[in-house]
């Protein structure tokens, strides 16, 4: 995944694109919750991927989840 997501500055204000392009992986995550496959997201959409990126966006969000700590604060009435 290292190699297939990058995070630069001066590319979409520093958001993670997909290495070597100005994709962002937001925009691969998105088609992916709609259900769109794959292989139809590189047709269709972005034909500078390949499927190994799709698969590195999805990875790269499990691991940014992965590493968050969530806090929850407790409400009392």
């Amino acid at each position: 995944m290292k190699d297939r997501i990058s995070v630069n500055p001066n590319i979409h204000f520093g958001k993670p694109c997909v290495a070597g392009t100005r994709i962002p992986v937001q925009d691969v995550l998105e088609l992916v919750k709609e259900g769109i496959p794959f292989d139809q997201i590189v047709q269709d959409y972005y034909p500078d991927l390949q499927i190994d990126d799709i698969r590195a966006c999805i990875e790269y969000a499990m691991a940014v989840m992965m590493a968050e700590d969530l806090h929850f604060a407790t409400v009392t009435a």
